[in-house]
């Protein structure tokens, strides 16, 4: 959960002191970005707002900065508004388009338009992010920025800091859009609170505006019904999320909800719950709102600074011998921070150089699974030369399609996963926690439990690196300032002792328990126990006379009788300590015997106490005891309050007071109570050295005892330590795993669906010709079940005549040459069986792949094929007239036994000739022979057309006599072929004409 930069430059100092100020303007500003391609989409823009429309446009576009703009000429044609190319110190009023000039930054401040000139090189100029970030800081929530079309990413970062500061976000969609980058760009980052095709975005702006300020309103207290609908989208998040929001602040979270109400013109907060309830998906968008995944790299790069020289270079030094240095960096989102501290560490262990070999661990963690899956890849786009050196680029990113991608080196250094700071348990034994402008959207009551576990979790010494505008604050006793400018604090150990982490699970309110002691009872512990009936029955067993019972710490927990003679309630704060309430001349004794009965068990009786009451005084016996049984009264005292009887005093009193021995008498009072005063003194001695030595020798116990306690507590701390970061590292582990699985199911499933879709059945075998995959495909040609994978193929039935198929196998594992044979099966089909290595993506062997293509139809056809060519044959060598068949080059490749007879020459003579290099002629009815050229063959070849029966004299061979024959030519072609292929000449004999009977 984090914040943008600011900006590419420092701030002026009347920016810094009015940095928090919206703008009071009384018309809403639009900020339009566009660049390659966005002319067609700006106005088609202007061209579906309505005029007047109430509103400012302030278009910010890539321009050509050594050619003059022509964008408001060609602007002005479309709208009715006015518009005006942007001078310095320009104030924006309604109704009005301003168009950035070329060559110039552009930066709004209290609704006055300043021009800055550009700095950054042709390439690395991002304008818009400029603009929008300034618009952020000025309009705060009121801030609207639109994003058409455009090429790379410029727009991004500024729409960001747009979604911090509250304001809305309205995208092209990337179908209508002719170039995609920019819009695709901001809807990747999950910035766009609106997409939608230019032509809509006009009329979707003037609904947010409409409602957006019939429901915006001061935040600073909200009314019952309020809190009660903002309670219950509160539940509604930690229903369907798991995250509970209510430690967060309610201004914040409901500023993000009018947003959302703005969106989906909504105007009551109830109207909005119940479309929550209605409408799940809205819940996971709200839920993305509140989280402000905003970040960039080095944000403040003062205190990125401060870190690298005053923080990193101690930790360093500290370690002389190397080891791992682990830090944390809470709230990470997309992951620029958590990459920024791999670098900076990178770059102070190259400058120092130490002898150390430092490894480094980051735990980066947010709740937003998107953001965390982006960090992961490492990927960010080209605007991030904003923030980052082009130094630092050249180390440690690497040119990608989609912008830079981090290097290995650092990538490797990082672990990201999803972690809830509130409900999770934090990562231990750090060096440097970055928690960077987090705490500030939480209530002081979560900070204050966040704070000790974040002193919790780093070592001794370890250093806690805040935002700007957060601070330990009540917690300062905890951490000692570094740097208090730019948040960066030590952690301070607390020797005395330890202080009480509430660990995430302990977050929710909850009743405090006190451990007791295990011979000290709190009043409390006993409520449930029947005092009255207990305490009366021991009274009525030992005594009659008032009494008292108390704790182990005369805090009295039961009063029996009239007790006001002996106690009485002190003045101040109530307490009903026994102690405290003791009257004159019995609370001395009543300490003593206090005390002494703890520590002797028992009983112990004081006689002949005076004890001062109303205007006089009151002889009595004090009994102290301690109770054994029953067990549910163990532990505590009874004291008892006698009273000497009246007439003894009176007796007393007299004989204290005779008229001839007063002075006498009282001597020997006097000297009474100095032996009595004496033998206490001499008690009290001998019983503060007995107290002495028992406290020394138990002080001493105590001390053994606590060093044992503090050495198993450094182990049991250590021990649960280890355990903590070991589970953490294993939950991250497993969220790696799981994602790699899910990739690798669903490779296979693909993989699956790939080999059943093509029909080949397919059988996967091991080293050992066991059974590792098969496509259902080849459920039909070898009787396999599930349970067959790991058998032995030779332990499966088949249909195939192929039994030779695991020597075939073996063999080709041996040769890694692939064998194919053409195999049939028992019902009448037949497969090409191919046998081929198994070769993994690192070309080791590991298995054969087989696969049976169905070859049943071909081989059908040959079958037919072969018995049609059979049956020409016959019907060929019967018919009584010759026939010969001729390629296209004349050559004979068939000639039936009457085309034999005729001519006079076997086939095996004529296979393979032409009729000119055979021994026979054809001769005209004159007697002139035929040239070859002429032949009715050839004729046929190069017309392609058939030969129309003439009749010829073929001369024969042997008796060289003619025979005449009636001779015709066809040719047979082919598609493929532009001329014939084949030509198939038949000789027709006919009775012998009578002029040409003499031999030649």
């Amino acid at each position: 959960m984090k914040n943008p930069s600011p900006g590419r430059r420092p701030k002026k100092e009347s920016e810094q002191k009015t940095e928090k100020t919206v703008s009071e303007l009384s018309f809403p500003v639009i900020g339009i970005g566009a660049s390659a391609g966005g002319l067609e989409a700006i106005e088609l823009f202007l061209k579906h707002l309505p005029y007047p429309s109430g509103m400012a446009f302030v278009i910010v576009q890539h321009l050509d900065p050594t050619r003059k703009g022509m964008m408001v000429e060609l602007l002005q044609r479309v709208t009715s508004m006015t518009v005006l190319q942007v001078t310095d110190r320009l104030k924006i009023e309604p109704d009005r388009v301003y168009v950035i000039p070329p060559n110039h930054d552009m930066t709004i401040l209290h609704g006055v338009l300043y021009l800055f000139p550009m700095v950054k090189p042709r390439g690395l100029r991002l304008p818009i992010d400029f603009f929008f970030h300034s618009m952020a800081d000025d309009l705060q929530h009121h801030s609207l920025g639109v994003i058409l079309s455009g090429m790379g990413s410029d727009g991004t970062l500024g729409l960001r800091a747009i979604k911090e500061k509250g304001g809305g976000a309205f995208v092209q969609d990337p179908l209508s859009a002719k170039f995609d980058g920019m819009p695709s760009s901001a809807i990747d980052e999950g910035l766009a609170d609106v997409v939608a095709p230019v032509e809509d975005l006009p009329a979707m702006i003037i609904d947010y505006l409409k409602n957006l300020t019939a429901i915006v309103r001061p935040t600073v207290a909200h009314d019952g019904r309020s809190l009660s609908a903002l309670e219950k989208i509160v539940i509604l998040l930690r229903t369907q999320t798991g995250h509970d929001f209510s430690y967060y602040k309610k201004n914040t979270i409901y500023r993000r909800i009018e947003r959302r109400m703005g969106i989906h013109q909504i105007e009551k907060i109830s109207d909005y719950v119940k479309y929550l309830q209605e409408n799940p998906h809205e819940i996971e968008l709200l839920f993305k709102e509140l989280l402000i995944g905003v970040t960039s790299f080095f944000r403040d790069p003062s205190a990125w600074d401060a870190l690298k020289t005053l923080v990193i270079p101690s930790i360093l030094a500290s370690r002389p011998s190397g080891g791992v240095l682990r830090a944390w960096v809470a709230g990470c989102s997309t992951g620029e921070e958590a990459y920024s501290l791999a670098i900076v560490f990178r770059e102070v262990i190259a400058e120092l150089k130490p002898a150390g070999n430092f490894k480094l661990q980051i735990f980066a963690s947010d709740l937003d699974k998107d953001a965390i899956e982006k960090a992961r890849s490492g990927i960010y786009p080209s605007t991030i030369s904003d923030d980052v050196s082009s130094e630092r680029i050249k180390r440690f990113f690497e040119k990608d399609d989609r912008g830079y991608r981090i290097t290995r080196e650092i990538r490797e250094t990082i672990v990201f996963a999803l972690h809830n700071v509130i409900m999770d348990p934090p990562f231990t034994k750090l060096d440097i926690l970055v928690c960077r402008n987090l705490l500030i959207y939480m209530e002081q009551e979560l900070q204050k439990k966040l704070l000790p576990l974040f002193h919790y979790s780093l070592n001794p010494g370890g250093t806690l690196f805040l935002g700007s505008a957060e601070t330990v604050g009540s917690n300062a006793h905890l951490f000692d300032s570094i740097d208090s400018k730019f948040r960066l604090f030590r952690h301070h150990p607390q020797l005395v002792r330890p202080i009480n982490v509430d660990f995430p699970a302990s977050f929710a309110p909850s009743v405090p328990d006190y451990p007791e002691l295990p011979e000290r009872r709190s009043p409390s512990a006993i409520s449930g126990i029947n005092l009255q009936y207990l305490t009366e029955q021991l009274l009525l067993r030992h005594f009659t006379p008032p009494a008292v019972l108390t704790t182990d710490q005369g805090d009295i927990i039961y009063i029996s009788g009239r007790t006001g003679k002996y106690l009485e309630p002190a003045a101040g704060k109530a307490n009903l300590n026994v102690f405290a309430m003791a009257r004159d001349g019995l609370r001395y004794e009543l300490s003593l015997l206090f005390s002494r009965v703890l520590r002797q068990k028992g009983e112990i009786v004081k006689t002949g106490l005076i004890v001062g009451t109303n205007g006089g005084s009151q002889v009595i016996d004090l009994t102290v005891k301690l109770i054994e049984q029953p067990d549910s009264l163990k532990g505590m005292v009874l004291i008892v309050f006698s009273d000497v009887s009246k007439k003894i005093t009176a007796v007393a009193e007299e004989r204290s007071i005779e008229p001839g021995d007063a002075g006498e008498g009282r001597l020997g009072s006097l000297e009474d109570e100095l032996k009595q005063a004496r033998d206490e003194i001499r008690s009290l001695r001998e019983e503060m050295q007995n107290s002495e030595e028992e406290l020394k020798s138990t002080n001493e116990e105590m001390r053994s005892a606590n060093e044992e306690l503090q050495s198993t507590n450094e182990e049991l701390t250590t021990s649960k330590e280890e355990m903590q970061s070991l589970n953490e590292e294993l939950q991250t582990v497993n969220q790696e795993l799981q994602s790699k699985v899910s990739d690798l199911s669903q490779a296979n499933n693909d993989m699956k669906n790939l080999l059943n879709s093509t029909d080949i059945a397919t059988l996967f075998l091991d080293n050992d010709l066991n059974i590792r995959r098969f496509t259902n495909r080849t459920v039909s040609i070898i009787k396999l079940i599930a349970t067959d994978i790991g058998r032995p193929i030779t332990d499966i039935v088949t249909d195939m005549h192929y039994p030779d198929l695991a020597d075939d196998a073996r063999e080709v594992l041996n040769t890694l040459m692939f064998r194919e044979k053409q195999v049939s099966a028992i019902d009448g089909r037949w497969f090409t069986v191919r046998i081929m290595p198994y070769r993994t993506q690192e070309n080791r062997i590991d298995g054969l792949v087989i696969t049976f293509n169905d070859i049943s139809v071909a081989k059908k056809l040959e079958k037919n094929l072969r018995e049609s060519e059979q049956s020409f044959l016959f019907l060929i060598n019967t018919m009584p007239v010759g026939t010969m068949i001729q390629d296209s080059d004349g050559k004979i490749v068939m000639a039936n036994p009457e085309a034999e007879r005729i001519t006079g020459i076997t086939l095996a003579e004529m296979q393979g000739k032409t009729v000119s290099e055979l021994r026979w002629k054809l001769v005209r009815e004159d007697g002139s022979v035929f040239p070859p050229e002429e032949h009715p063959a050839f004729v046929a070849i190069r017309s392609g057309q058939p030969f129309s029966p003439m009749v010829m004299g073929v001369v024969h061979a042997h008796d060289r006599k003619i025979r005449w024959v009636k001779v015709s030519a066809s040719p047979r072609s082919a598609e493929r072929y532009e001329k014939p292929y084949q030509v198939y000449t038949t000789f027709f004999e006919i009775p012998e004409v009578g002029r040409f009977q003499d031999d030649i």
